[in-house]
């Protein structure tokens, strides 16, 4: 009877051993798994990340719908500081005549500019880089307004304006590019 017990014993043992063997398995699986996702997610997701300063410089020079030539240097050795949004604290609101009717408009708007002391020269100057804007947005018209290259033109228009007047106040362009965030029309 007692070799009984003891085998009894030996049995369940055994039987706990493979359950226990087969749960490590497949904790050991699903954590191998997971981490393979996160490795390839990680990869996917964080791996292009870094361009280059003269990728940047000529994304730049492409992107300008100046129609000159932009200069571009290739790694000079300084660099850009990260890009950092200033938004407007107000949307702005006002009326353009167009051919058959008056048109409101409304624009939210966005700078774009590069390093903390561009971005506190920015906020430091809001009320006059305000009044600049509206009063490019103010000469535009309606039907300009209704396609994309007319609201391009007054974005660079826009652009041109803020740089302009940022520079004669700080020396400096300090904004790199005004971005419409939102744009109705009625």
């Amino acid at each position: 009877m007692a070799d009984e017990k003891e085998n009894g014993k030996d049995g369940e043992l055994e039987l706990d051993n493979s359950g226990k063997k087969k749960k490590m398995m497949i904790i050991i699986i699903a954590v191998v798994v997971l981490l393979g996702g996160g490795g390839a997610g990680y990869f996917f997701l964080m791996g292009d990340s870094g361009t280059s300063t003269s990728q940047v410089d000529i994304d730049a020079a492409l992107d300008s719908d100046s129609g000159e030539a932009a200069v571009v240097e290739a790694d000079s050795g300084a660099q850009l500081g990260s890009a950092l949004y200033v938004p407007m604290p107000r949307p702005f609101r006002f009326n353009v005549p167009g051919a058959a009717r008056d048109r409101f408009v409304e624009i939210r708007v966005q700078l774009l500019v590069r390093g903390g002391d561009n971005e506190e020269n920015a906020k430091m100057h809001i009320p006059l880089i305000e009044s600049t804007l509206l009063g490019v947005f103010s000469q535009a018209n309606a039907d300009d307004l209704a396609t994309s290259a007319g609201k391009a033109s007054l974005k660079q228009q826009s652009l041109a304006a803020v740089q302009k007047i940022m520079t004669d106040v700080e020396g400096d362009k300090t904004v790199e590019k005004v971005l419409f965030t939102g744009f109705v029309m009625q």
